[in-house]
């Protein structure tokens, strides 16, 4: 069973890739930008526990809040289904397979034969269009290969996995609306979502306050880690090149603010946009000299990347303010 015309090429983060191949098969098309955006998708998180081996840095919400976000901005139909056993979630996905709709599923990258980096990561997304007696085909990022196979198998296990950021065996459909949903409207409402957000979070490792906190622990990585020539680059390679698109998800939210300045009329959007074009190229500093720091052992670039995150703390407490008056008359 093969569902024809199942696409999303280019993707570079997983959740927007998964929800834009499924949204472009319902008859909605939108950049991938477009759908981070919407989905409210900026964030920032400093994480450290003591069952880590290193803290890990991220750079938007949680898995499938943009999926709901976008679905709640655009008034489409999202039909989530969750169950404890893998013979049950195999129906769910054959069912809508074979009613000829696509499906979005979460699942652990690690079991999945195309990922050569086994790492568990139980916050991963692709779409999924199709199925013979051995294998499933998907969707995945352009990273990974776009359309991908992996085997029935290493599927369920990669949707059965149990542990951080997992799901029981979470699959989605999506159908879109009837007319053509309010563009201008969503956006305003998810720009200045995204900005409260950001400046109010409920924890200081997160947004704003995290990424304060974050200038002030990473002078301590080289001793924090027990292999620094590995641990720093991984986290710098993560920042750039784990689904991001570089910058920590930065550059796809300066796109998205600059495809929102072309649909609304705002000064605050362009003046946000502007704010947010000079920001993103800051992050890539701080994986530069994270990495650095892990291959050198230098602590003096850990200085410099302290230094870049506050300035950073404060740039994006700015241009979040400017971004929460969207919209305002």
């Amino acid at each position: 069973m093969i569902i024809e015309n199942v696409a999303f090429p280019a993707g570079q983060h997983c959740e927007t890739t998964t929800l834009g191949a499924v949204l472009r098969h319902a008859g909605l098309d939108l950049s991938e930008p477009m759908l981070f955006g919407l989905g409210e998708g900026l964030g920032f998180v400093y994480w450290d526990a003591r069952n880590m081996d290193f803290p890990f840095l991220g750079g938007r919400g949680k898995p499938a809040s943009i999926t709901r976000t976008v679905a709640d901005r655009l008034g489409l139909t999202l039909h989530v289904q969750e169950t404890a056993s893998p013979r049950r979630a195999w129906q769910n996905v054959t069912a809508a397979l074979d009613a000829g709709r696509p499906v979005g599923l979460q699942l652990d990258s690690y079991h999945l034969d195309y990922f050569t980096t086994k790492v568990h990561f139980g916050g991963h997304f692709a779409a999924m269009y199709g199925y013979d007696d051995t294998h499933a085909y998907l969707i995945d990022t352009a990273q990974q290969g776009g359309a991908v196979t992996t085997t029935l198998a290493s599927l369920e296990r990669a949707r059965n996995e149990r542990g951080p950021m997992t799901a029981r065996n979470l699959s989605y459909t999506v159908t879109g609306p009837t007319g053509r949903p309010d563009l201008a409207r969503a956006v305003r409402t998810a720009v200045r979502g995204n900005a409260h957000t950001f400046l109010d979070p409920p924890i200081a490792n997160l947004g704003h306050r995290g990424i304060a906190k974050a200038a002030r622990q990473v002078t301590r990585w080289l001793d924090r880690s027990t292999d620094p020539s590995r641990d720093l680059p991984l986290a710098a390679r993560l920042m750039e090149r784990g689904g991001t698109g570089g910058a920590l998800f930065r550059n796809i939210y300066r796109d998205f603010l600059a495809e929102c300045a072309a649909i609304v009329d705002d000064d605050n959007l362009r003046h946000g946009h502007q704010m947010y074009a000079k920001i993103a190229p800051l992050w890539t500093g701080v994986a530069h000299h994270v990495t650095t720091a892990g291959e050198t052992g230098d602590p003096d670039h850990l200085a410099r990347a302290s230094e870049i995150l506050a300035e950073l703390a404060d740039r994006e407490h700015d241009a979040m303010r400017v971004l929460s008056a969207v919209g305002a008359d």
